[in-house]
């Protein structure tokens, strides 16, 4: 197989090796930096009953939305 250049590898989501498989990328949760905007977000999906939740420790801020 011809060489990829790395840009071009991470833009379709190839492995750095191994013949250029896909990468499988893991589902995660949707985080934010403001309560405002996990707020917005909440409001915009039609999430009704949630809890914000801070993944971070101290004064650093990344919050999570949680259905109850």
């Amino acid at each position: 197989m011809k060489k990829i250049h790395t840009r071009v590898k991470r833009k379709l989501g190839l492995a750095h090796n191994l013949r250029h498989k896909k990468r499988a990328k893991k589902n995660r949760s949707k985080t934010f930096k403001t309560e405002v905007s996990a707020k917005k977000y909440a409001e915009f999906k039609g999430i009704k009953d949630y809890e914000i939740v801070n993944l971070q420790l101290g004064n650093k801020k990344k919050l999570k939305i949680v259905p109850k």
